[in-house]
């Protein structure tokens, strides 16, 4: 096929599927053993803090429906 030879911006990148590297990129290194109890540690952080705003938050939000031999307010009896 017949290729446009006009300047274009960044024409590299068109080119870029020609080109092949033998450069491998460096083996990642290993965690340590701290690293690994670090991020377990912050998981299980997050998960508790997440468990306990539910403890606390949803007794909050729970609405208390008056009984039918309590007493009820006077803004309530005055409606």
């Amino acid at each position: 096929m017949f290729r446009r030879r006009e300047p274009v911006p960044f024409a590299f990148l068109a080119e870029a599927d020609r080109f092949r590297s033998n450069v491998a990129p460096p083996p990642r290194e290993r965690a340590s053993v701290s690293q690994i109890a670090g991020r377990w540690l912050m998981g299980l952080t997050i998960v508790a803090g997440l468990a306990g705003s539910l403890v606390l938050g949803i007794p909050a939000l729970s609405q208390d429906l008056p009984s039918a031999g309590a007493e009820q307010s006077q803004a309530f009896q005055g409606r």
